[in-house]
């Protein structure tokens, strides 16, 4: 039987289920599929905090939504156009957000009474004509795989955990996705357990014959490459992203780099990257808890290393103290927080951006840090580096600000050569026979003191958290002198806005009066927004922060150059407080704090009312 092929441009599919039926791993193997065949990408993994969350319920549901396309793509979509629900709490939990018409893909064999009256439901849903507007697709996924892997000298239980990879069959053919690469995956990772490997490439495969076979699906689906700038690519998520840009300014500095670090959602993974690349001079400690963890990373620093820690809000509230160490002893120190929700434990695998003030003030005393944050996941390779650069040249601590959003997402990123990369030269300080070496001389460009290797001789000194007299280090308790010290650390770090690019805006038209302005991880879902409001007519600037301290040095005259200014924030308005105090400019927030990222839609809304108004 011949079927029919129907070209598409983009499509966004959503795997939902229990977080131990293995959608992150069926969604991460699509979007790998994907982003082999060349489309452009953009992936969402929305996962609950607990381990193994209680089976069938609303709470425990785990879900991974991929948007791909065959043009230039920058969210993971507002609502799916393909939802794969295996059991009745994941269509509970996601039905709201499907469009009329969206394919719904349910795995019936879980449609149990006991099933759906622990989520609510007192009909079947899949009876009751509640699902008429979409276009169902009632398959018995579970009896399916355990049908097609009954000849395998496996259990029962194991033969059922193989129907997330019977559903990747099914729609890697409805979306003509290669499926080499995911059985050469599957051969790697139960290379110790034959028998379940062999049983999961039968399921995966299983799975596509079906959809070649039955009538249930008429039509598959193509979706050519995106036309992307000539390149290598890989797909990379935030957090990767973020450790190879650790290495990559490793290299670059020709420092070795030292991650002290307490295992934290949603950072960890940081961690785990960067543990596989002692072979690039990275060493990685796994502390007891997060002072420590700092702590040796400031060690590392004040030894000759390039010093890292991770971290997400919590550990950064606890983490503190070291961090105006770092700036009273004026070393390199690179701290990632990965932001999550909160406050407190919160909710530890939804994200948000509610961290800035914090980041910014949240220490005693007058402790000054510069604070970057990436904009995408590829973006944070480059922030990572920028991070470094800023630390190395200017001895200080920087905080880098990513999200969970960007930190689990993915998309496509283009291998850069690594000559290309900013060159970060360390200018260890060197002894001059007959002078006395002074720790906090300063060089009058930076201000940033000389990086005297402990154990140099003739560079002794003394370092410590106590205040010191400028030029020599020694102790000092003089009011004129604090006063004066204060300041050079200050002024220290507003020089790096000579030092970083100007603020960017986007203004086709140059004729728009309103300008959208957001940081981190809001730029996908502005910058989808704008395109629509163009789209339909409307004119709109927008630019976006990558450096949060100091700003660009042009931001005020930005800020001055529209009549309204809106900011979109995964918080209460922390980015509008400070421009108003800073620059006396009325900004328009738009604050919504779910744990979610924005929708392109919503913004588009929000930016339109703005302009007509």
């Amino acid at each position: 039987m011949t079927k029919q092929v129907q070209q598409l441009d983009r499509v966004i599919i959503r795997f939902a289920g229990d977080s131990g039926d293995g959608m992150q791993l069926t969604g991460d193997r699509f979007t790998q599929e994907t982003a082999a065949f060349g489309n452009d990408l953009s992936t969402l993994p929305n996962f609950p905090a607990e381990i193994r969350a209680p089976a069938g319920t609303l709470p425990g549901v785990s879900s991974f939504q991929l948007h791909f396309a065959d043009h230039d793509i920058v969210t993971p979509g507002d609502a799916p156009n393909v939802l794969v629900a295996m059991n009745p709490a994941a269509l509970k939990a996601n039905v709201a957000d499907l469009p009329r018409g969206a394919d719904l893909i349910v795995n019936t064999d879980e449609f149990t009474k006991r099933a759906l009256t622990k989520v609510g439901y007192a009909e079947n849903p899949l009876e009751d004509g509640s699902l008429d507007e979409y276009r169902v697709h009632s398959l018995p996924l579970t009896s399916m795989t355990v049908k097609a892997l009954e000849d395998f000298d496996i259990s029962k239980k194991d033969a059922e955990r193989a129907k997330n990879m019977f559903a990747l069959g099914l729609l890697s053919w409805l979306y003509h996705r290669p499926t080499d690469a995911t059985v050469r995956f599957l051969e790697l990772k139960f290379a110790k357990k034959p028998e379940i490997m062999k049983a999961n490439i039968a399921a995966f495969q299983a799975g596509w014959s079906y959809g070649e076979t039955t009538e249930s699906f008429s039509v598959s689906y193509e979706i050519k490459p995106a036309t992307l700038p000539p390149g290598l690519y890989r797909n990379i998520s935030g957090n990767t992203a973020l450790a190879y840009g650790l290495v990559a300014a490793g290299s670059r500095s020709g420092l070795p780099v030292f991650l002290g670090s307490y295992p934290i959602t949603p950072a960890s993974d940081i961690l785990h990257e960067l543990s596989k690349h002692k072979r690039f001079g990275v060493r990685t400690f796994q502390a007891e808890d997060e002072i420590a963890a700092v702590g040796a990373a400031l060690g590392a620093s004040f030894g000759g290393s390039l010093g890292v820690t991770t971290t997400s809000g919590p550990g950064i509230s606890l983490k503190s103290e070291t961090v105006g160490l770092a700036v009273a002893t004026e070393l390199p120190l690179i701290v990632i927080d990965v932001q999550r929700a909160g406050p407190s434990t919160g909710m530890p695998t939804k994200t948000e951006q509610a961290d800035l003030l914090q980041a910014l003030h949240g220490r005693n005393g007058e402790a000054p840090v510069p604070v970057v944050a990436p904009c995408t996941p590829s973006d944070c390779f480059a922030i990572g580096i920028e991070a470094a650069r800023i630390a190395v040249k200017y001895r200080t601590p920087v905080i880098v600000l990513s999200d969970g959003y960007l930190a689990n997402g993915s998309e496509p990123w283009q291998i850069p050569d690594v000559e290309s990369l900013p060159e970060i030269t360390p200018g260890f300080a060197e002894a001059v026979e007959g002078e006395d070496f002074q720790p906090f001389k300063r060089d009058p460009e930076t201000l940033a003191r000389p990086w005297a290797i402990p154990g140099t001789a003739g560079l002794e000194h003394r370092i410590g958290g106590i205040e010191k007299a400028d030029g020599t280090g020694n102790i000092s308790y003089d009011p004129a002198n604090h006063d004066l010290m204060v300041r050079l650390r200050q002024a220290k770090i507003d020089g790096i806005a000579r030092d970083i690019p100007p603020l960017a805006v986007d203004d086709p038209s140059g004729a728009a009066r309103v300008l959208v302005l957001g940081w981190g991880g809001t730029y996908g879902a502005i910058t989808a927004a704008v395109r629509r409001v163009r789209a339909a007519g409307g004119r709109i600037a927008q630019a976006h922060l990558r450096h949060l301290n100091p700003f660009p040095a042009n931001i005020e005259e930005v800020l001055r150059s529209y009549d309204k200014v809106v900011v979109p924030e995964i918080n209460l308005g922390q980015l509008a407080l400070l421009l108003r105090g800073r620059y006396l400019v009325d900004v328009i927030g738009y604050n919504r704090v779910r744990g979610l990222p924005f929708k392109a839609e919503e913004l588009q809304t929000v930016l339109q009312d703005v302009i007509d108004s």
